[in-house]
C-alpha cells in the first residue's frame, strides 16, 4: 500500500482491497436465483420494446417506480428501439446531455424530456 497525505486522510494512490462477504450455500443459491430473475425481467422488457408492445416514452416514465426499468441502462433501452443502433443511440444521448452509463432511474426530468423530444 502506498501512503499519500497522511495528515489529511487522503486515499488517492492507495491500493485498497475489500473482502467479499462469505455466503452460505443457501444465500448463494438465493442470490443466483434473484440475479437470474432480474436478467429474465430485463430481457422481457427489452423484447417488449423491440416488438413495439412498449414505447420508450412510457418505459422511461415508469423508471422511478419499476425496479427492473430503473436499473436498466438507458443505452440498452434505446438500442432495443427498432431502427436505433449504437451510433444513433450515442448521438441521441450526447444531444440530450446524458452519460452513456446512466441508468433509467437516474435520469432527471429535463434529461428524460430532452431524450423523448429527440426521439420524435
Amino acid at each position: 500500500m502506498k501512503a499519500v497525505g497522511r495528515e489529511s486522510g487522503d486515499l488517492r494512490g492507495k491500493d485498497i482491497t475489500l473482502a467479499l462477504p462469505t455466503l452460505t450455500p443457501e444465500q448463494r443459491a438465493e442470490a443466483l436465483a434473484k440475479a437470474a430473475e432480474a436478467r429474465k425481467a430485463r430481457s422481457e422488457l427489452l423484447a417488449s420494446i423491440k416488438s413495439g408492445k412498449e414505447n420508450i416514452e412510457s418505459v422511461l416514465k415508469k423508471a422511478k417506480e419499476n425496479k427492473t426499468i430503473g436499473k436498466t441502462k438507458v443505452t440498452q433501452l434505446l438500442k432495443a428501439v427498432p431502427g436505433l443502433g449504437a451510433v444513433k443511440v450515442a448521438a441521441l444521448l450526447e444531444q440530450a446531455g446524458i452519460d452513456p452509463d446512466r441508468r433509467a432511474a437516474g435520469l432527471g426530468e429535463r434529461q428524460r424530456e430532452a431524450l423523448i423530444d429527440a426521439l420524435k
